[in-house]
């Protein structure tokens, strides 16, 4: 009738532990596989042979917003660590200058991160917020 307590203990404590494993490689999987759609997606909008208007014509400025600008500025773009994007008082032009130079803790991004044309699309979605 004496039975050692802590052998139902051990096998929770593995069955837990194989829980956590399972569900961490169930969500690196899940991860991985929209990495390689947004990888896609950027290598499919790159300027290249086909001119610069077919580069904007494919940018996806929410995609874009949603992936490089949401954790700082906020899911709505209403402000969070960053300031407000939408509806942003911005011109045109220090719009771009913000984005290239970074100010702040703000990364800069380059010319090749994101395109001229893809700038401006990038303000215009964020002026119709």
């Amino acid at each position: 009738m004496n039975r050692n307590p802590i052998v139902p203990f051990i096998l929770i404590i593995f069955l837990g532990i194989g829980l956590v494993f399972l569900l961490s490689s169930q969500g690196a999987t899940s991860h991985d596989e929209g990495e390689d759609e947004d990888v896609a997606s950027e290598e499919g909008s790159e300027g290249g042979e086909g001119g610069e208007e077919a580069a904007s014509g494919d940018f996806d400025a929410e995609g874009f917003a949603r992936d490089n600008c949401a954790s700082c500025h906020g899911q709505d773009y209403s402000g969070g660590m960053g300031p407000a994007l939408a509806g942003t008082g911005l011109s045109d032009e220090e719009f771009h200058d913000t984005v290239r130079e970074g100010p702040g803790s703000m990364p800069a991004f380059s010319e090749d991160q994101i395109a001229d044309e893809e700038l401006t699309a990038l303000h215009d979605f964020f002026s119709e917020q």
